[in-house]
């Protein structure tokens, strides 16, 4: 089995579940759409998807991330995305989204723009 960083197989970045009984669960998504992140990582982090903030009914803070579609929208690009946006992860802070969302994290000292 080769590393991931040198086959040319690309499967793994994403499979569609045709049998899904929620198929399409994000409305919106354009190129093939990618079930690898049904439940998105990202979810306990910053990130630059569109959510909401809602208390649950233990008063807990939550996101509601069912308006985005960057995890899904193509097989390649979700990959891409999510790996991306996990090389520096930066804890949710529990707050509302910001206008503009963040931008992607970078490690200290790095001043490059994404």
């Amino acid at each position: 089995m080769q590393p991931k960083d040198l086959t040319s197989n690309e499967a793994f970045k994403g499979f569609t579940n045709t049998q899904c009984p929620f198929l399409p669960c994000h409305p919106g998504v354009e190129r093939e759409f990618n079930c690898l992140f049904c439940y998105c990582p990202l979810i306990a982090y910053e990130c630059p998807g569109p959510y909401q903030v809602y208390t649950d009914a233990n008063g807990l803070t939550r996101k509601d991330c069912s308006a985005c579609t960057l995890p899904h929208d193509g097989y390649r690009q979700s990959w891409g995305f999510i790996q991306r946006w996990l090389e520096y992860p930066q804890p949710w802070s529990g707050k509302p989204q910001t206008d503009p969302p963040m931008r992607r994290p970078r490690p200290q000292g790095d001043g490059t723009a994404d």
